[in-house]
Protein backbone atom coordinates (compact mmCIF):
# COMPACT_ATOMS: atom_id res chain seq x y z
CA UNK A 1 0.00 0.00 0.00
CA UNK A 2 3.01 2.53 -0.90
CA UNK A 3 1.50 3.76 -3.91
CA UNK A 4 0.12 7.32 -3.90
CA UNK A 5 -3.02 5.57 -5.51
CA UNK A 6 -3.10 4.33 -2.23
CA UNK A 7 -3.53 6.98 -0.66
CA UNK A 8 -6.63 8.35 -2.32
CA UNK A 9 -10.84 7.32 -1.88
CA UNK A 10 -12.19 6.34 -4.53
CA UNK A 11 -14.54 9.35 -5.72
CA UNK A 12 -17.26 6.59 -6.38
CA UNK A 13 -17.86 5.90 -2.18
CA UNK A 14 -17.88 7.00 0.52
CA UNK A 15 -20.12 10.27 2.19
CA UNK A 16 -20.65 12.94 -0.71
CA UNK A 17 -20.39 16.19 1.27
CA UNK A 18 -16.60 15.10 2.64
CA UNK A 19 -15.27 13.81 0.07
CA UNK A 20 -16.26 17.03 -2.21
CA UNK A 21 -15.35 19.35 0.37
CA UNK A 22 -12.07 17.35 0.65
CA UNK A 23 -11.66 17.12 -3.02
CA UNK A 24 -12.30 20.59 -3.44
CA UNK A 25 -9.97 22.76 -1.32
CA UNK A 26 -6.71 21.70 -2.60
CA UNK A 27 -8.32 23.09 -6.02
CA UNK A 28 -9.12 26.57 -4.93
CA UNK A 29 -5.95 26.64 -2.53
CA UNK A 30 -4.02 26.09 -6.44
CA UNK A 31 -6.10 29.05 -7.65
CA UNK A 32 -5.32 30.83 -5.16
CA UNK A 33 -1.60 30.98 -5.00
CA UNK A 34 -1.59 30.83 -9.09
CA UNK A 35 -3.27 34.48 -8.58
CA UNK A 36 -0.82 35.41 -5.70
CA UNK A 37 1.90 34.43 -7.72
CA UNK A 38 0.95 36.42 -10.73
CA UNK A 39 0.38 39.43 -8.34
CA UNK A 40 3.61 39.22 -6.62
CA UNK A 41 5.44 39.04 -10.41
CA UNK A 42 3.14 41.78 -11.44
CA UNK A 43 4.88 43.71 -7.62
CA UNK A 44 8.16 43.29 -8.67
CA UNK A 45 7.95 44.60 -12.30
CA UNK A 46 5.88 47.57 -11.88
CA UNK A 47 7.46 48.70 -8.76
CA UNK A 48 10.94 48.53 -9.93
CA UNK A 49 11.15 48.07 -13.94
CA UNK A 50 8.64 50.41 -14.51
CA UNK A 51 4.99 51.63 -16.59
CA UNK A 52 6.68 49.95 -20.03
CA UNK A 53 7.65 46.53 -18.46
CA UNK A 54 4.39 46.21 -16.69
CA UNK A 55 2.57 47.08 -20.00
CA UNK A 56 4.43 44.48 -21.29
CA UNK A 57 3.53 41.77 -19.15
CA UNK A 58 0.10 42.73 -19.50
CA UNK A 59 0.24 42.69 -23.26
CA UNK A 60 2.42 39.00 -22.81
CA UNK A 61 -0.10 37.77 -20.13
CA UNK A 62 -3.04 38.22 -22.43
CA UNK A 63 -1.15 36.03 -25.17
CA UNK A 64 -0.61 33.67 -22.49
CA UNK A 65 -4.01 32.98 -21.40
CA UNK A 66 -5.47 32.07 -24.76
CA UNK A 67 -2.95 29.31 -25.00
CA UNK A 68 -3.66 28.07 -21.43
CA UNK A 69 -7.60 28.77 -22.05
CA UNK A 70 -7.16 26.51 -25.12
CA UNK A 71 -5.09 23.86 -23.47
CA UNK A 72 -7.70 23.79 -20.47
CA UNK A 73 -10.47 22.43 -22.10
CA UNK A 74 -7.75 19.59 -23.81
CA UNK A 75 -6.57 19.09 -20.01
CA UNK A 76 -10.40 19.35 -19.15
CA UNK A 77 -11.05 16.24 -21.25
CA UNK A 78 -8.29 14.18 -19.86
CA UNK A 79 -9.57 14.49 -16.38
CA UNK A 80 -13.21 13.65 -17.77
CA UNK A 81 -12.03 10.33 -19.72
CA UNK A 82 -9.83 9.66 -16.72
CA UNK A 83 -12.34 9.85 -13.91
CA UNK A 84 -14.83 7.79 -16.43
CA UNK A 85 -12.66 4.77 -16.91
CA UNK A 86 -11.38 4.70 -13.21
CA UNK A 87 -15.19 4.61 -12.71
CA UNK A 88 -15.82 2.01 -14.86
CA UNK A 89 -12.84 0.39 -13.70
CA UNK A 90 -11.52 -0.17 -16.66
CA UNK A 91 -7.89 0.38 -16.81
CA UNK A 92 -6.98 0.04 -20.25
CA UNK A 93 -8.97 2.92 -21.40
CA UNK A 94 -7.37 4.78 -18.47
CA UNK A 95 -3.26 3.83 -19.41
CA UNK A 96 -4.54 4.84 -23.64
CA UNK A 97 -5.82 7.96 -22.23
CA UNK A 98 -2.51 9.06 -20.38
CA UNK A 99 -0.41 7.60 -23.16
CA UNK A 100 -2.64 9.49 -26.20
CA UNK A 101 -2.12 12.48 -23.58
CA UNK A 102 1.29 12.56 -23.14
CA UNK A 103 2.27 12.21 -27.09
CA UNK A 104 -0.42 15.04 -28.22
CA UNK A 105 0.71 17.67 -25.35
CA UNK A 106 3.89 16.52 -25.97
CA UNK A 107 3.54 17.47 -29.81
CA UNK A 108 1.20 20.14 -28.86
CA UNK A 109 3.53 22.56 -26.88
CA UNK A 110 6.38 21.95 -29.15
CA UNK A 111 4.50 22.62 -32.12
CA UNK A 112 3.44 26.60 -30.26
CA UNK A 113 6.80 27.02 -28.46
CA UNK A 114 8.66 27.36 -31.69
CA UNK A 115 5.84 29.13 -33.51
CA UNK A 116 5.47 31.57 -30.77
CA UNK A 117 9.12 32.11 -30.59
CA UNK A 118 9.61 33.17 -33.82
CA UNK A 119 6.09 35.13 -34.10
CA UNK A 120 6.46 37.22 -30.96
CA UNK A 121 7.52 40.72 -32.33
CA UNK A 122 4.72 40.24 -35.14
CA UNK A 123 1.82 39.08 -32.43
CA UNK A 124 2.99 42.19 -30.15
CA UNK A 125 2.65 44.64 -33.50
CA UNK A 126 -0.45 42.57 -34.26
CA UNK A 127 -1.81 43.65 -30.60
CA UNK A 128 -0.74 47.72 -31.01
CA UNK A 129 1.09 47.06 -28.17
CA UNK A 130 3.10 50.59 -27.44
CA UNK A 131 6.77 50.77 -28.79
CA UNK A 132 8.19 51.09 -25.22
CA UNK A 133 6.86 48.48 -24.13
CA UNK A 134 7.48 45.71 -27.14
CA UNK A 135 11.39 46.13 -25.99
CA UNK A 136 10.57 44.23 -22.67
CA UNK A 137 7.93 42.34 -24.37
CA UNK A 138 9.87 40.76 -26.82
CA UNK A 139 12.74 38.70 -24.27
CA UNK A 140 10.23 38.31 -21.95
CA UNK A 141 7.60 36.48 -24.16
CA UNK A 142 9.87 34.33 -25.74
CA UNK A 143 11.02 32.61 -22.74
CA UNK A 144 7.33 32.02 -21.95
CA UNK A 145 7.53 30.39 -24.81
CA UNK A 146 10.14 28.76 -24.33
CA UNK A 147 8.38 27.33 -21.01
CA UNK A 148 5.27 26.31 -22.66
CA UNK A 149 6.36 22.75 -23.08
CA UNK A 150 7.01 22.40 -19.14
CA UNK A 151 3.46 24.54 -18.51
CA UNK A 152 1.12 22.18 -20.55
CA UNK A 153 2.60 19.23 -20.05
CA UNK A 154 2.49 19.95 -16.16
CA UNK A 155 -0.75 21.12 -16.25
CA UNK A 156 -1.40 17.45 -17.96
CA UNK A 157 -0.69 15.79 -15.37
CA UNK A 158 -2.22 17.65 -12.62
CA UNK A 159 -5.42 17.73 -14.93
CA UNK A 160 -5.27 13.76 -15.02
CA UNK A 161 -4.44 13.28 -11.35
CA UNK A 162 -7.38 15.14 -10.54
CA UNK A 163 -9.27 13.02 -12.70
CA UNK A 164 -7.66 10.06 -10.95
CA UNK A 165 -9.69 11.21 -7.47
CA UNK A 166 -6.12 13.33 -6.68
CA UNK A 167 -6.36 16.88 -5.94
CA UNK A 168 -3.75 16.91 -2.98
CA UNK A 169 -0.34 16.12 -4.98
CA UNK A 170 -1.44 18.99 -7.52
CA UNK A 171 -1.91 21.57 -4.39
CA UNK A 172 1.34 20.47 -3.12
CA UNK A 173 3.75 20.95 -6.38
CA UNK A 174 1.81 23.98 -7.40
CA UNK A 175 2.61 25.42 -4.03
CA UNK A 176 6.53 24.19 -4.84
CA UNK A 177 6.29 26.22 -8.09
CA UNK A 178 4.88 28.70 -6.81
CA UNK A 179 7.38 29.38 -4.03
CA UNK A 180 10.17 28.95 -6.35
CA UNK A 181 8.75 31.68 -8.84
CA UNK A 182 8.31 34.13 -6.10
CA UNK A 183 11.58 33.80 -4.51
CA UNK A 184 13.47 33.37 -8.13
CA UNK A 185 11.74 36.52 -8.95
CA UNK A 186 13.92 39.44 -7.63
CA UNK A 187 16.95 37.17 -7.68
CA UNK A 188 17.18 37.13 -11.49
CA UNK A 189 15.20 40.19 -12.26
CA UNK A 190 18.35 42.45 -9.80
CA UNK A 191 20.94 39.72 -10.22
CA UNK A 192 21.53 39.27 -6.74
CA UNK A 193 24.38 37.32 -5.71
CA UNK A 194 25.54 34.89 -8.03
CA UNK A 195 22.52 35.36 -9.82
CA UNK A 196 22.63 36.96 -13.35
CA UNK A 197 21.17 40.65 -13.41
CA UNK A 198 18.33 39.89 -16.37
CA UNK A 199 15.72 42.57 -15.93
CA UNK A 200 12.24 41.76 -17.28
CA UNK A 201 13.64 38.63 -18.85
CA UNK A 202 14.71 37.27 -15.11
CA UNK A 203 10.76 37.10 -14.07
CA UNK A 204 10.01 34.92 -17.59
CA UNK A 205 13.06 32.49 -16.55
CA UNK A 206 12.22 32.11 -13.37
CA UNK A 207 8.66 31.18 -14.65
CA UNK A 208 10.45 28.79 -16.94
CA UNK A 209 12.74 27.41 -14.12
CA UNK A 210 10.14 26.87 -11.24
CA UNK A 211 7.61 25.09 -13.93
CA UNK A 212 10.49 22.87 -15.32
CA UNK A 213 11.74 22.05 -11.84
CA UNK A 214 8.48 21.15 -10.77
CA UNK A 215 7.40 19.41 -13.43
CA UNK A 216 10.34 17.07 -13.34
CA UNK A 217 9.99 16.43 -9.15
CA UNK A 218 6.13 15.37 -10.18
CA UNK A 219 7.22 12.64 -12.44
CA UNK A 220 9.76 11.64 -10.17
CA UNK A 221 7.94 11.49 -7.34
CA UNK A 222 4.74 9.29 -9.43
CA UNK A 223 7.11 6.75 -10.23
CA UNK A 224 8.82 6.81 -7.29
CA UNK A 225 5.27 5.92 -5.68
CA UNK A 226 4.30 3.62 -8.08
CA UNK A 227 1.38 5.60 -9.04
CA UNK A 228 -0.97 3.03 -11.12
CA UNK A 229 -1.76 5.58 -13.67
CA UNK A 230 2.31 5.39 -14.60
CA UNK A 231 3.52 4.13 -18.24
CA UNK A 232 6.13 1.05 -16.93
CA UNK A 233 8.71 0.24 -19.73
CA UNK A 234 5.58 -2.61 -21.34
CA UNK A 235 3.41 0.14 -21.48
CA UNK A 236 5.28 2.48 -23.61
CA UNK A 237 3.11 1.16 -26.62
CA UNK A 238 -0.04 3.52 -25.19
CA UNK A 239 2.12 6.23 -26.12
CA UNK A 240 1.05 5.72 -30.17
CA UNK A 241 -1.90 7.91 -30.06
CA UNK A 242 -5.35 5.90 -30.23
CA UNK A 243 -7.47 7.61 -33.23
CA UNK A 244 -11.02 7.64 -30.86
CA UNK A 245 -9.34 8.76 -28.00
CA UNK A 246 -7.47 11.78 -30.15
CA UNK A 247 -10.89 12.73 -31.23
CA UNK A 248 -12.50 12.94 -27.80
CA UNK A 249 -9.45 15.27 -26.31
CA UNK A 250 -9.89 17.44 -29.76
CA UNK A 251 -13.40 17.57 -30.62
CA UNK A 252 -14.45 17.56 -26.59
CA UNK A 253 -11.66 19.59 -25.27
CA UNK A 254 -11.88 22.62 -27.65
CA UNK A 255 -15.55 23.53 -26.90
CA UNK A 256 -14.42 23.84 -23.16
CA UNK A 257 -11.64 25.66 -24.26
CA UNK A 258 -13.71 28.17 -25.53
CA UNK A 259 -15.49 28.82 -22.99
CA UNK A 260 -12.45 30.37 -21.60
CA UNK A 261 -12.30 32.46 -24.52
CA UNK A 262 -16.33 33.72 -24.97
CA UNK A 263 -15.63 34.96 -20.67
CA UNK A 264 -12.24 36.78 -21.59
CA UNK A 265 -13.70 38.42 -24.91
CA UNK A 266 -16.78 39.03 -22.97
CA UNK A 267 -15.12 40.52 -20.68
CA UNK A 268 -13.03 43.18 -23.29
CA UNK A 269 -15.91 43.99 -24.48
CA UNK A 270 -17.62 45.39 -21.14
CA UNK A 271 -13.97 47.33 -20.07
CA UNK A 272 -14.30 48.96 -23.68
CA UNK A 273 -17.90 49.86 -22.65
CA UNK A 274 -16.66 51.37 -19.45
CA UNK A 275 -14.00 53.19 -21.01
CA UNK A 276 -16.51 55.22 -22.25
CA UNK A 277 -17.23 56.32 -19.32
CA UNK A 278 -13.64 57.69 -18.58
CA UNK A 279 -10.83 56.65 -16.34
CA UNK A 280 -12.27 57.29 -12.63
CA UNK A 281 -15.16 54.64 -13.85
CA UNK A 282 -12.38 52.57 -15.47
CA UNK A 283 -10.20 52.73 -12.08
CA UNK A 284 -13.41 51.76 -9.94
CA UNK A 285 -14.37 48.77 -12.51
CA UNK A 286 -10.43 47.64 -12.12
CA UNK A 287 -10.48 47.63 -8.57
CA UNK A 288 -13.87 45.83 -8.47
CA UNK A 289 -12.58 43.32 -9.93
CA UNK A 290 -9.91 42.38 -8.32
CA UNK A 291 -12.40 41.37 -5.41
CA UNK A 292 -14.61 39.39 -8.07
CA UNK A 293 -11.43 37.37 -8.92
CA UNK A 294 -11.59 35.87 -5.71
CA UNK A 295 -15.30 36.32 -5.60
CA UNK A 296 -15.55 33.25 -8.50
CA UNK A 297 -12.71 31.24 -7.33
CA UNK A 298 -14.92 28.78 -4.88
CA UNK A 299 -17.19 28.36 -7.88
CA UNK A 300 -14.37 27.62 -10.10
CA UNK A 301 -12.90 25.17 -7.68
CA UNK A 302 -16.15 23.59 -6.60
CA UNK A 303 -16.99 23.30 -10.53
CA UNK A 304 -13.79 21.41 -11.35
CA UNK A 305 -13.69 19.29 -8.25
CA UNK A 306 -17.39 18.29 -9.38
CA UNK A 307 -16.15 17.60 -12.66
CA UNK A 308 -13.88 15.12 -11.48
CA UNK A 309 -16.23 13.73 -9.09
CA UNK A 310 -19.10 13.33 -11.15
CA UNK A 311 -16.89 11.78 -13.93
CA UNK A 312 -16.26 8.82 -12.14
CA UNK A 313 -19.64 8.31 -10.82
CA UNK A 314 -20.50 8.55 -14.07
CA UNK A 315 -18.27 5.54 -15.40
CA UNK A 316 -19.75 3.27 -12.58
CA UNK A 317 -23.31 4.41 -13.50
CA UNK A 318 -24.02 5.84 -10.41
CA UNK A 319 -26.55 8.45 -11.69
CA UNK A 320 -28.25 8.83 -8.04
CA UNK A 321 -25.10 9.74 -6.89
CA UNK A 322 -24.29 12.05 -9.50
CA UNK A 323 -27.52 13.97 -8.82
CA UNK A 324 -26.71 14.10 -5.09
CA UNK A 325 -23.20 15.42 -6.17
CA UNK A 326 -24.48 18.08 -8.25
CA UNK A 327 -26.95 19.13 -5.12
CA UNK A 328 -23.89 19.08 -2.74
CA UNK A 329 -21.72 21.45 -5.05
CA UNK A 330 -24.87 23.72 -5.64
CA UNK A 331 -24.73 23.92 -1.46
CA UNK A 332 -21.19 24.28 -1.19
CA UNK A 333 -21.26 27.02 -3.44
CA UNK A 334 -23.92 29.36 -1.96
CA UNK A 335 -21.94 28.33 1.36
CA UNK A 336 -18.43 29.80 0.26
CA UNK A 337 -19.28 32.19 -2.47
CA UNK A 338 -21.76 33.79 0.03
CA UNK A 339 -19.65 34.02 2.71
CA UNK A 340 -17.05 35.43 0.26
CA UNK A 341 -19.47 38.07 -0.60
CA UNK A 342 -20.82 38.94 2.49
CA UNK A 343 -17.71 39.86 3.97
CA UNK A 344 -17.25 42.45 0.79
CA UNK A 345 -20.30 44.19 1.34
CA UNK A 346 -19.65 44.62 5.37
CA UNK A 347 -16.15 45.42 4.28
CA UNK A 348 -16.87 47.26 0.89
CA UNK A 349 -15.08 50.78 1.88
CA UNK A 350 -12.21 48.52 3.06
CA UNK A 351 -11.58 46.15 0.37
CA UNK A 352 -12.06 48.59 -2.65
CA UNK A 353 -9.48 50.80 -0.40
CA UNK A 354 -7.00 48.41 -0.50
CA UNK A 355 -6.67 49.28 -4.48
CA UNK A 356 -7.91 53.00 -4.57
CA UNK A 357 -7.33 55.93 -2.77
CA UNK A 358 -9.53 56.39 0.19
CA UNK A 359 -10.61 60.02 -1.07
CA UNK A 360 -10.75 58.90 -4.30
CA UNK A 361 -14.14 59.78 -6.56
CA UNK A 362 -13.48 56.33 -8.13
CA UNK A 363 -13.56 54.19 -4.07
CA UNK A 364 -17.39 55.77 -4.26
CA UNK A 365 -18.30 54.40 -7.70
CA UNK A 366 -16.22 51.25 -6.76
CA UNK A 367 -18.75 50.76 -3.71
CA UNK A 368 -21.88 51.47 -6.22
CA UNK A 369 -21.11 49.17 -9.24
CA UNK A 370 -20.13 46.53 -6.19
CA UNK A 371 -23.19 46.68 -4.22
CA UNK A 372 -24.63 46.37 -7.94
CA UNK A 373 -23.35 43.08 -9.30
CA UNK A 374 -20.97 41.22 -6.81
CA UNK A 375 -24.45 39.36 -4.96
CA UNK A 376 -24.55 37.81 -8.70
CA UNK A 377 -21.84 35.55 -9.04
CA UNK A 378 -23.75 33.29 -6.86
CA UNK A 379 -25.66 32.89 -9.89
CA UNK A 380 -22.68 32.46 -11.60
CA UNK A 381 -21.58 29.80 -9.06
CA UNK A 382 -24.70 27.58 -9.64
CA UNK A 383 -23.96 27.84 -13.34
CA UNK A 384 -20.21 26.34 -12.92
CA UNK A 385 -21.39 23.72 -10.73
CA UNK A 386 -23.80 22.77 -13.13
CA UNK A 387 -21.68 22.72 -15.79
CA UNK A 388 -19.27 20.69 -14.28
CA UNK A 389 -21.86 17.86 -13.77
CA UNK A 390 -22.90 18.06 -17.55
CA UNK A 391 -19.50 18.13 -18.89
CA UNK A 392 -18.79 14.92 -17.12
CA UNK A 393 -20.54 13.01 -19.71
CA UNK A 394 -19.19 14.44 -22.83
CA UNK A 395 -22.31 16.92 -22.82
CA UNK A 396 -19.68 20.04 -23.99
CA UNK A 397 -21.70 22.35 -26.48
CA UNK A 398 -24.43 23.30 -24.19
CA UNK A 399 -22.40 25.20 -21.87
CA UNK A 400 -20.58 27.15 -24.66
CA UNK A 401 -24.08 28.15 -26.30
CA UNK A 402 -25.33 28.99 -22.72
CA UNK A 403 -21.71 30.98 -21.75
CA UNK A 404 -21.97 32.88 -25.43
CA UNK A 405 -26.14 33.56 -25.31
CA UNK A 406 -25.75 35.34 -21.57
CA UNK A 407 -22.24 36.77 -21.79
CA UNK A 408 -22.39 38.04 -25.87
CA UNK A 409 -26.12 38.15 -26.92
CA UNK A 410 -27.60 39.41 -23.03
CA UNK A 411 -25.02 41.73 -20.87
CA UNK A 412 -23.89 44.28 -24.02
CA UNK A 413 -26.78 44.39 -25.42
CA UNK A 414 -28.53 45.42 -22.74
CA UNK A 415 -26.21 47.86 -21.66
CA UNK A 416 -25.86 49.74 -24.91
CA UNK A 417 -29.89 49.56 -24.98
CA UNK A 418 -30.26 51.42 -21.50
CA UNK A 419 -26.98 53.57 -21.50
CA UNK A 420 -28.87 56.59 -22.17
CA UNK A 421 -31.59 56.38 -19.26
CA UNK A 422 -29.31 54.59 -16.65
CA UNK A 423 -25.55 55.50 -17.53
CA UNK A 424 -23.13 53.43 -16.76
CA UNK A 425 -25.32 51.69 -14.11
CA UNK A 426 -26.30 49.88 -17.50
CA UNK A 427 -22.93 48.00 -17.15
CA UNK A 428 -23.43 47.22 -13.52
CA UNK A 429 -27.25 45.92 -13.50
CA UNK A 430 -25.71 43.80 -17.13
CA UNK A 431 -23.90 41.53 -14.86
CA UNK A 432 -26.72 40.22 -12.72
CA UNK A 433 -29.06 39.40 -15.47
CA UNK A 434 -26.10 37.86 -17.31
CA UNK A 435 -25.71 35.80 -14.72
CA UNK A 436 -29.25 34.87 -13.74
CA UNK A 437 -29.91 34.11 -17.88
CA UNK A 438 -26.83 31.57 -17.32
CA UNK A 439 -28.08 30.05 -14.68
CA UNK A 440 -31.45 29.45 -15.57
CA UNK A 441 -30.33 27.99 -18.72
CA UNK A 442 -27.91 25.95 -17.22
CA UNK A 443 -30.91 24.37 -14.76
CA UNK A 444 -32.68 24.19 -17.47
CA UNK A 445 -30.68 22.02 -19.38
CA UNK A 446 -29.50 19.74 -16.58
CA UNK A 447 -33.50 18.63 -16.14
CA UNK A 448 -34.64 18.63 -19.38
CA UNK A 449 -31.47 18.28 -21.62
CA UNK A 450 -29.69 15.15 -23.13
CA UNK A 451 -27.04 15.41 -21.35
CA UNK A 452 -27.31 12.16 -19.33
CA UNK A 453 -27.08 10.39 -22.44
CA UNK A 454 -23.78 12.00 -24.15
CA UNK A 455 -20.78 10.02 -24.48
CA UNK A 456 -16.93 10.94 -24.42
CA UNK A 457 -16.20 7.86 -26.32
CA UNK A 458 -17.88 6.70 -29.27
CA UNK A 459 -16.75 3.36 -29.06
CA UNK A 460 -15.72 2.81 -25.21
CA UNK A 461 -12.76 0.40 -24.60
CA UNK A 462 -13.76 -3.23 -23.82
CA UNK A 463 -12.94 -4.01 -20.33
CA UNK A 464 -13.65 -8.12 -21.66
CA UNK A 465 -10.88 -6.92 -24.48
CA UNK A 466 -7.82 -6.17 -22.24
CA UNK A 467 -4.12 -7.13 -22.36
CA UNK A 468 -3.47 -9.75 -19.84
CA UNK A 469 -0.33 -7.88 -18.35
CA UNK A 470 -3.16 -4.58 -18.07
CA UNK A 471 -6.00 -6.58 -16.97
CA UNK A 472 -4.05 -7.23 -13.95
CA UNK A 473 -3.84 -3.43 -12.65
CA UNK A 474 -7.69 -3.09 -12.46
CA UNK A 475 -7.27 -1.26 -9.51
CA UNK A 476 -9.38 -2.86 -7.57
CA UNK A 477 -11.15 -1.95 -4.19
CA UNK A 478 -9.61 -2.61 -0.88
CA UNK A 479 -13.18 -2.45 0.72
CA UNK A 480 -12.34 1.12 1.89
CA UNK A 481 -12.63 2.67 -1.47
CA UNK A 482 -9.23 2.57 -2.16
CA UNK A 483 -7.33 1.35 -5.18
CA UNK A 484 -5.09 -1.39 -4.53
CA UNK A 485 -1.30 -0.68 -4.53
CA UNK A 486 0.63 -1.65 -8.42
CA UNK A 487 3.63 -2.88 -7.41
Amino acid sequence: MSSLAAKQPLLTEGPIAKTLLLFALPILGSTVLQSLNGSVNAMWIGHYLGEAALSAVSNANLILFLLLGAVFGLSMACTILIGQSLGARNMLEAKRVVGTGVTFFVSVSIIVAIAGYFATPAMLRAMNTPLDAQAFAVPYLRIIFIAVPSMYFYNFLMMTLRGAGDSRTPFVFMAFSVVMDIVLNPLLIFGVGPFPKMGIAGSATSTLIAQTVALFALIFTLYKRKHFLRLTSHELKFLKPDPEILRSLVFKGLPMGLQMIVISTSAIIMIHMVNAYGSKTTAAYGAATQLWTYVQMPAMAIGAAVSSMAAQNVGAKLWDRVSRITKVGVLYNFLLSGCLIGVIYLFNHSALGLFLPSDAEALSLAQHLNSIAVWSFMFFGVTFVLFGVVRSTGAVMPPLVILFISMWLIRPPFALALKDSLGADSIWWSFPLGSLASMLMAMGYYKWGGWRKARMLATPIDKAGQDPEVAGQQAPTTGQGVPASVE
